[in-house]
């Protein structure tokens, strides 16, 4: 970056607004105000209402971004900038709050600036190789490593970039201004790289070991299939049902009695520690398999129900969903949990969202096959809106809102691992998950005063009841309960 010449504000300087005329009717004022981001010295610049030509004029200035936390458009604190801006401008009124940096001849020449440079990585047509100095890691490491496919090349020490569309777009929206191309990039190059298998993830997967009565878990699958159950739950129930006939692998599952599921039931409350809804679960599917395909139904009537325990969700405050949510870099990462809490959605519906879901003219979301296969609308915040709008420009996905680094549905255990990461750095609550955030948005809209119903219809419960809970939560009124102990004169 060059050095400065401008003298910091109230030294020598006067406070009250400078103004520079030009000589013509100017078709629009400009309000110039330098200011801090990123660590960084920038230039912001805003105008009064709509004008077609002030994108384009903002644009053709190199190192120009527009930035939709501050609303305004930005350009580099530097003599040469600052001159190039004003020769694009040189027809407009341009009201300066602060003094602005020009250009002295008593001023050493300033050194070259440090620039990443971006080359062809030799024998592999697929990869750029990025080079990036180490006076620059501290403001662009991170956007570095939020480039999709990036990784860290040890023994030369450069990071290797996909040589696609979306890495081009990535480097032009935020690291235009400081990269230094060493070649010509060629056209038609593919939106992503072809999908590959990683090494050892064939390894990793969990190979199923077949019950001896295998085809009793083929025939449930079946039944589920034709009942159109969702394909998580007849994984559930599958693997639910498999273990409970390989406890008894050498008994034919419709030999099995009531005595025998009450003792698998007991077995795994005091073996194997499990939940009550995990408990539910694995009743639910003996009952299925005993009950709808080999009409045994006397088996499993009257099983003894676990005692539901009460137990209020986790819920972050205003504060801590802020930190969170600000403590996020990679702007689609951003975007994934801000849709999260600021619709209430779940986990499985953020991901499942395509572009046709977003109706930003009436500010709502359409969710599509929620909980219990239901459609529903729910609100699409403004604010997310605008980072939406950032985000499709550069990642430019093709049918779902949110794909994965090959394309295709982005997965849930990714999202997860995004807000695990974002729970850490901002130090919120150990114990909450990517649903606390639907929790916080129930909790907060309730303390703002909507009523219970409107929250029931935006998070999709079908029974009030449901939403009720958010009543035991909430600390709304709170202010106004004094404790009896207060009143004693102690």
């Amino acid at each position: 970056m060059a050095i400065l010449n401008a003298t910091p504000v109230g030294q020598n300087q006067n406070p009250k607004h400078i103004t520079m005329k030009t000589k013509t009717t100017p078709p629009f004022q400009l309000q110039v105000e330098p200011f801090q981001m990123d660590g960084h010295q920038r230039i912001g610049i805003k105008t009064t209402g709509f004008h077609a030509s002030f994108p384009a004029r903002m644009k053709s200035i190199k190192g120009s971004r527009w930035s939709p936390e501050h609303q305004c458009w930005h350009i580099p604190y530097d003599p040469a900038t600052w001159e190039a801006f004003k020769q694009a401008f040189e027809d407009c009124n341009m009201v300066i709050s602060k003094p602005v940096v020009e250009p002295s001849p008593k001023t050493a020449p300033a050194q070259a600036p440090i620039h990443i440079t971006l080359s062809p990585k030799p024998g592999d047509s697929n990869y750029l190789l990025l080079h990036l100095p180490p006076e620059m890691k501290d403001p662009h490491l991170e956007t570095v490593k939020n480039i999709h496919g990036r990784k860290w090349n040890p023994e030369q020490k450069v990071w290797e970039v996909p040589y696609t569309q979306l890495t081009l777009r990535f480097l032009n929206k935020y690291l235009n201004e400081c990269l230094d191309w060493t070649f010509t990039p060629v056209e038609n190059l593919p939106e992503r790289l072809a999908e590959t298998e990683k090494p050892g993830m064939a390894a990793k997967q969990k190979e199923v070991v077949p019950a001896k009565y295998e085809a009793a878990v083929t025939a449930l699958e079946q039944c589920l299939l034709l009942k159109r159950y969702s394909w998580r739950t007849i994984k559930s129930y599958k693997n639910c049902f498999r273990q409970f006939i390989r406890h008894f692998d050498e008994l034919k599952p419709s030999g099995l009695t009531r005595q025998h599921i009450d003792q698998y039931l007991a077995w795994c409350i005091r073996e194997k520690h499990i939940t009550e809804s995990h408990q539910n679960q694995i009743m639910s599917a003996i009952k299925m398999f005993y009950r709808e395909v080999v009409q045994q139904e006397h088996k499993v009537a009257n099983l003894f129900t676990p005692k539901k325990p009460f137990r209020l969700p986790h819920v972050l405050t205003r504060q801590e969903v802020t930190s969170l949510l600000k403590s996020v870099d990679n702007p689609k990462h951003r975007c994934i949990l801000m849709m999260v809490y600021s619709a209430g959605l779940r986990l499985g519906e953020v991901v499942n969202l395509r572009l046709a879901d977003l109706q930003p003219e009436q500010e709502r979301i359409f969710v599509r096959g929620g909980k219990g296969k239901k459609d529903r609308c729910t609100i699409l915040s403004p604010k997310v809106w605008v980072n939406l709008k950032a985000y499709l420009e550069v990642y430019a996905p093709l049918e779902w809102l949110f794909e994965g680094q090959q394309g295709g549905q982005y997965s849930v255990r990714s999202v997860q691992s995004i807000f695990v990461a974002a729970k850490v750095k901002s130090h919120a609550n150990p114990d909450a998950t990517v649903h606390t955030l639907r929790h916080s948005f129930a909790t907060h809209l309730l303390e703002k005063g909507v009523d219970l119903r409107y929250i029931q219809e935006l998070l999709g419960h079908e029974s009030s009841k449901t939403t009720e809970i958010y009543t035991h939560i909430t600390k709304k009124g709170w202010d106004k309960i004094k404790s009896p102990l207060d009143d004693l004169d102690l």
